[in-house]
């Protein structure tokens, strides 16, 4: 007899939680290169599947730098999902630094191991990688209808070129009638609807660096659209024991390595990717607030403009008080750190 654990996740017509619902398809798009939270919310990403709650349907990457789509093989290769397509922007995208990137190239300390990768993947350089817009229409295109949801936690660079692509050998429709068909929602890490340091008008990074491509996706993109700002990642410090102290169980472990290396203990580092991607699988769960509907603009100057509106389709994210604080805290740290 099968024991009721069993019983409750057993597979009816594919993948199925305790619960009974399916788990979210979820497309990632990623800048991946300067700050180490993107590191974070992709395991974020591997352990919400691990726990059946998401599918990972592919990530694509938003800046350009020929080590970001190598170093997201080796996290991928790191929780055992081989398979997982990755797609890098070209040709003109963002170029950016990184200092952890370097990982992708490292071997083993140990000299029983010497010169084995310390990180296995296939990906060698972005070279090796397909072009973004094609890894996007290819996965929303063999996806259930209005189930997809697209986090990105980068520059919009990818995500406004998919809403220009046209027809192709994978799907019939132009970019915005494959994202208006597929996608249920797109969760942003950009833009800032508090003041910041008595700015009412900042320019977040994400939004400054491709500011053309932000305005557009703003105003075109066609379905829901929930913005996690610049205040609620300063607001939840990943915390730096963490760092040093939940990832013992294997020797090297690509999170602390990045977080060692661009935010070394004690500093705590600001969560702001974490929280599109706890939003946008786990939002039912009530971690964060959200605004009233409205609409959002990106002004000449990279600033983000909320304005109320019943028929809005834009909602940005709120932390209630210190209690939720705590919470999410407390989430992002039990799932970005949760072994293999």
């Amino acid at each position: 007899m099968r024991s009721v654990a069993a019983w409750c996740l057993a597979v009816i017509g594919g993948a199925v939680m305790a619960h009974g619902a399916p788990p979210v398809p979820v497309i990632f798009d990623t800048d991946m290169c300067g700050d180490c939270d993107d590191v974070a919310a992709l395991a974020m990403l591997h352990s919400l599947e691990s726990r059946e709650q998401c599918r990972l349907l592919a990530v694509t990457v938003s800046a350009s730098h020929p080590r970001a789509a190598p170093f997201v093989d080796c996290v991928n290769h790191f929780y055992g999902r081989t398979g997982i397509p990755v797609g890098v922007v070209r040709p003109g995208g963002v170029v950016e630094q990184s200092v952890y990137l370097k990982l992708a190239d490292a071997t083993w300390d140990d000299p029983a191991f010497a010169g084995r990768e310390r990180y296995p993947h296939r990906l060698r350089d972005a070279a090796d990688a397909p072009e973004a817009v094609g890894v996007l229409r290819a996965a929303l295109a063999g996806a259930p209808d209005n189930a997809v949801v697209v986090i990105q936690v980068g520059f919009s660079t990818n995500l406004a070129r998919l809403l220009d692509s046209p027809p192709d050998a994978v799907s019939p429709l132009p970019g915005a009638e494959l994202v208006a068909r597929k996608v249920k929602c797109l969760q942003l890490m950009a833009g800032a609807f508090q003041p910041i340091d008595g700015n009412a008008a900042y320019g977040e990074y994400n939004v400054v660096r491709d500011r053309a491509a932000a305005a557009l996706v703003a105003e075109r993109w066609p379905t829901e659209m929930v913005w996690s700002g610049f205040e609620i990642g300063i607001a939840l410090p990943y915390p730096s024991r963490s760092i040093l102290e939940d990832f013992r169980d294997v020797p090297h472990h690509p999170v602390a390595e990045a977080y060692r290396i661009l935010s070394p203990p004690p500093q705590d580092r600001p969560s702001w990717d974490l929280t599109s991607v706890l939003d946008g699988v786990l939002g039912s769960r009530g971690y964060f607030d959200r605004s009233p509907p409205g609409r959002v603009t990106v002004t000449d100057a990279g600033a983000t403009r909320f304005t109320a509106d019943p028929a809005g389709r834009h909602r940005y994210l709120i932390l209630r008080d210190d209690a939720a604080k705590a919470r999410v805290t407390e989430a992002l740290v039990q799932l970005v750190s949760q072994p293999r």
